[in-house]
């Protein structure tokens, strides 16, 4: 009784503790142990930023419940990748939106409708600006030679004269060849040439030679006074160096 009261309860004993340990085992539920991915909570935990978050939260890579979202280190690192990748499209299509716009006002300025009448446009005025850069430069070269031919005329004074003629309005070979002629008979283009009898003077035979004087007091050594009044006198006597040669040889003994 002694022995079999003194097991009994110790065996009952056993039996209730694994009862009890099986109830427990029952009711409470395993732990769950997540493994290589920590569970963060809030904005900071999360490693993104505020930008970051807000992006991930828009594409839907994380819930509202930022406290319930388990992420790892290549996950955060993708979600900052993407952000900078949607500010760097965000950069460019501004950029562009820019450019198109000052396209669109260099074009609406000109009142043209496309790029490529803008650019027919352009290319007209550049053609323009060449033809005025060239003709100012053979306006130059003329000037030069003008200035050449002015300097050397008592050594070659019908390409001086050829010179001056123009300023008269007088372009045409046939009424420099005219003049040659009629100088030619008169002086034979000697800027010191006197008639004895007359006293006529110079390239054109100026008769009395001081009329000379009105287009410069060296009428007596420089040819180009000479001719410069030589040319008014045939203008306001006939017209042009054609007419006075005409004249000239119709007259007997020759002037005119």
């Amino acid at each position: 009784m002694t022995q079999g009261a003194s097991s009994h309860p110790s065996a009952h004993a056993s039996g209730h503790a694994s009862a009890t340990r099986r109830n427990r085992h029952e009711t409470t539920p395993p732990r769950k142990r997540h493994r290589g991915r920590p569970v963060l909570a809030g904005a900071l935990a999360l490693g993104l930023g505020a930008s970051g978050l807000a992006y991930a939260k828009a594409t839907n890579i994380i819930g509202a419940d930022t406290a319930a979202f388990v992420v790892g280190s290549g996950v955060a690192a993708q979600t900052d990748e993407l952000a900078r990748a949607t500010t760097v499209d965000t950069t460019y299509r501004a950029a562009a939106s820019v450019s198109r716009n000052e396209r669109r006002t260099a074009i609406a300025a000109t009142g043209l409708r496309t790029a490529k009448e803008l650019e027919a446009k352009q290319k007209k005025e550049a053609a323009k600006q060449a033809e005025k850069a060239r003709e100012a430069a053979e306006k130059a070269e003329r000037e030069r030679e003008r200035q050449r031919a002015i300097a050397n005329a008592k050594e070659d004074p019908k390409s001086a004269a050829r010179v001056l003629m123009a300023d008269q309005g007088w372009t045409s070979d046939s009424q420099y060849n005219c003049l040659v002629n009629l100088w030619t008979g008169e002086s034979d283009w000697r800027w010191w040439a006197e008639n004895q009898s007359s006293g006529a003077y110079g390239i054109a035979q100026s008769l009395p030679a001081r009329k000379m004087a009105t287009f410069g007091s060296d009428y007596r050594t420089n040819p180009i006074t000479q001719m410069k009044w030589g040319m008014w006198y045939i203008k306001m006597s006939y017209g042009n160096p054609c007419n006075a040669w005409s004249t000239w040889q119709a007259r007997s003994p020759h002037w005119y």
